[in-house]
């Protein structure tokens, strides 16, 4: 018993570990995140059930709580009513006390019963993945399991087990991932990608493609990013096991198109996030290297100083960051254009209208000022604006 059933070398024991806590990672990108919370994808009863027996075994965590907290973050995302903002309650709480705040978040009973719609309620769930006075015995049956599989190290290794989701999930994702990183999308919030490879967790490494895409099954957007995640489903569909529902849309831009139509439209709504980010790079920081390089030394450390501020939409223009955002584009004349114009740009997704020709006038009306405004950036931009429309996609 000392060395279970199984004798392996260390590195033997240290793949096992691996390979076990992997399996957790993969039950909670594709059953919890992707499957029931955003509904991005139907797993086959017999898939969905393993996903949440080994949930039980290795967690504890509850579909519908988990469902819940997820939901409300993307719905309060970066505000006090965010679960587990960082940008609120600073990286260092998010990254030690991750699984504290997932805790505090589930005892609230009208938020699980506001956002938890649609889990599974079937008598598995009422009576034992649900049931708390089973939930320890979840876990003390992976724990009986890892010890007599590999002895005295079983208890190392169902420890680790017990850490991995509040370490890489509830630490890692939710604190690093509204931090540090890359974006392909100019999102409202602070949702970064924190590697182009999502392989050690499953995927959720894409944190700022999920936030712009959060309905999507695959969270790679890319032609140089990797999903594991996604790969798993795509094998799963393989064989019926799951049933792929949406994806991120592609877009193209039909150069030949003169005038916006409804398709421009739609195109816009559904990829905003693609379309500030195009806007970003393609006009306001083009405009902004040439103010800067222009201008005297005072004005060109402002508009040094304001550079995020023109760009990042996950910003929060305090008293402060306001000052300094007047200060830059008080200085410039085309930089204060583009970046009224980047305003009116989303004020044509934002504003509720009461019919979908009102939204489209808008935007021509935008296209043929732009085009009018004598900033090259600017008219190239409503140009190639008018010919955005949706590809066709397939899973």
């Amino acid at each position: 018993m000392l060395y279970g059933f199984f004798q392996l070398p260390w590195w033997g024991y240290a793949l096992v570990a691996l390979a076990l806590t992997h399996v957790t990672i993969a039950s909670v990108t594709i059953y919890l995140h992707r499957c029931q919370a955003h509904r991005a994808l139907d797993l086959h009863p017999l898939v969905s059930h393993f996903f949440r027996f080994w949930l039980w075994l290795t967690t504890a965590m509850k579909t519908k709580e988990w469902a819940a907290v997820h939901r409300k973050h993307h719905a309060k995302c970066e505000t006090p009513e965010d679960p587990h903002s960082p940008q609120i309650l600073g990286i260092r709480k998010v990254l030690t006390e991750g699984a504290e705040l997932y805790a505090q978040a589930r005892k609230d009973k009208d938020l699980v019963e506001q956002y938890g719609w649609g889990a599974p309620n079937d008598w598995m769930e009422r009576h034992v993945y649900s049931n708390p006075r089973l939930a320890p015995w979840g876990l003390g049956l992976m724990f009986l399991i890892d010890v007599l599989c590999f002895g005295v190290l079983g208890i190392t290794i169902w420890a680790v087990q017990m850490m991995w989701i509040p370490i890489w999930a509830a630490g890692v994702v939710n604190g690093l991932g509204h931090y540090l990183g890359y974006r392909n999308f100019e999102t409202s919030d602070a949702a970064t990608n924190l590697v182009p490879w999502g392989i050690l967790i499953g995927g959720e490494e894409l944190h700022n493609n999920h936030h712009a895409y959060p309905s999507s099954a695959r969270l790679s957007n890319k032609w140089w990013e990797f999903d594991l995640g996604w790969f798993y489903i795509r094998v799963l569909s393989l064989f019926r096991l799951a049933k792929v529902k949406r994806i991120a849309p592609k877009v193209k831009v039909e150069r030949s198109k003169l005038v916006a139509d409804s398709e421009t439209v739609r195109a816009l709504m559904r990829n905003r996030f693609h379309v500030l980010t195009m806007y970003a790079r393609t006009v306001i920081l083009p405009v902004w290297k040439h103010e800067r390089k222009r201008s005297p030394g005072e004005v060109s450390k402002a508009l040094k100083k304001a550079k995020p501020l023109l760009v990042r939409e996950d910003i929060r223009l305090d008293a402060e960051r306001q000052r300094v955002l007047d200060k830059a584009i008080s200085a410039s004349e085309s930089l204060e254009t583009v970046y009224q114009f980047k305003c009116r740009l989303k004020e044509i997704w934002g504003k509720h209208m009461p019919h979908p020709e009102a939204r489209l006038q808008e935007l021509v009306a935008w296209c043929q000022e732009a085009e009018q405004s004598g900033i090259e950036a600017l008219q190239e931009f409503a140009a190639l604006l008018r010919g955005y429309t949706l590809k066709t996609t397939t899973a």
